[in-house]
């Protein structure tokens, strides 16, 4: 009985301890870095349908919007670099 309760004051302990806490805040932390219309952003984009190859796109903030991309939503988690 007393091995039982061992086991579960140390699964409490496991539980609690912030080595096991994870990081459940998703919102970007960064924004993409300020730039001239010519500034190019390069960003992951998805893999073409049977391909594992991770492509990186760069283009500016208009050629960015007009595919949908709000780059500053989504510099944080898919931005690489920036050129120019």
């Amino acid at each position: 009985m007393a091995r039982k309760a061992l086991i579960v004051a140390l699964s409490v302990i496991a539980t609690a301890s912030p080595a096991f806490a994870t990081n459940r805040d998703t919102t970007p932390t960064t924004t993409a870095p300020a730039g001239t219309p010519e500034t190019k952003y390069c960003m992951h984009i998805e893999a073409i349908t049977g391909s594992r190859l991770e492509k990186t796109k760069c283009w500016t903030r208009e050629e960015w919007a007009e595919q949908g991309v709000d780059v500053d939503l989504d510099w944080a988690k898919e931005g690489v670099r920036t050129i120019g």
